[in-house]
C-alpha cells in the first residue's frame, strides 16, 4: 500500500472503485478484469490499471482483481481507523438532502453535528443529526473533533462560515455555495460548482 500522497483525481476514482465493487460483490461475484471496472464508470481500463498500481495492488491474468481485497485497500487507503467526523452548515433544502442521502452510506465518515442560524431549525433532528445555533458551531466542533465540514450556505455568509470553521479546527470543507472561498494551506477545499456542472453538460448535450 502506498504512503505518499496520491493525486485528487485517483482519490476521487478510488472512491468510485470502491463503490462500484460493492455493488458488484453484491452479485455474488469475487473477480474483476480492468476493463470491467472501466465499463462501469465510463473511463478506460489503462486509467484503471494506472491508478491501481499507484496504490501497489495487482491482479492476476486469469481471474483479474480479487474484488474484496482491493476493497479492502481502498479502504485502508481513504479512510482512517477511527473514523473522521463531519458537519453540515446550513440546513436549507439542499442541506438536508445531503445529510438524507449520506446517512448509513460509510461507515468511517459520520455526519454528527449540523448548523443553521435560522432559530426555527435549531434544537431540531434532520436525518438523525442534531442541528446546533450558527453561534454554537466553534465549541461544538472543537468539543467533537469535527474535522470535515460540508458548506451549504447562501454565497453572502459562505466567507465567515469559513473563517470559523477554519478557526474551530477543521482540516477538509465540502463548499456548495455559489461563492468561491479561499482557505490556508492545511485546509484541503473541494467546490462544487452546480452550475459550471450544468453548463458543461448543456455544451455537451449541444454538440450531440
Amino acid at each position: 500500500m502506498t504512503s505518499k500522497r496520491l493525486p485528487d483525481k485517483t482519490v476521487e476514482r478510488l472512491s468510485q472503485y470502491r463503490r462500484a465493487l460493492l455493488n458488484y460483490l453484491s452479485g455474488g461475484k469475487q473477480h474483476i478484469f480492468s476493463h470491467e471496472i472501466a465499463n462501469l464508470l465510463h473511463i478506460t481500463a489503462v486509467q484503471v490499471r494506472r491508478d491501481i498500481m499507484l496504490i501497489g495492488y495487482t491482479g492476476s491474468l486469469r481471474q483479474g482483481y480479487d474484488a474484496r481485497e482491493l476493497i479492502d485497500l481502498i479502504g485502508k487507503i481513504i479512510d482512517t481507523r477511527e473514523g473522521q467526523k463531519v458537519a453540515v452548515v446550513g440546513i436549507g433544502n439542499l442541506g438536508r438532502a445531503i445529510m438524507g442521502y449520506f446517512a448509513g452510506k460509510r461507515t468511517k465518515l459520520s455526519i454528527v453535528a449540523a448548523f443553521d442560524s435560522n432559530p426555527d431549525k435549531v434544537d431540531k433532528i434532520y436525518a438523525g443529526v442534531h442541528c446546533y445555533s450558527s453561534d454554537q458551531m466553534i465549541d461544538i466542533i472543537r468539543k467533537e473533533n469535527i474535522s470535515i465540514a460540508v458548506i451549504s450556505v447562501p454565497g453572502d455568509v459562505a466567507v465567515k462560515v469559513a473563517e470559523e470553521l477554519v478557526l474551530a479546527g477543521i482540516k477538509g470543507i465540502l463548499n456548495f455555495s455559489p461563492k468561491a472561498l479561499n482557505v490556508p494551506e492545511h485546509v484541503y477545499l473541494q467546490e462544487y460548482d452546480m452550475i459550471t456542472m450544468l453548463e458543461k453538460i448543456a455544451y455537451f448535450a449541444k454538440k450531440n
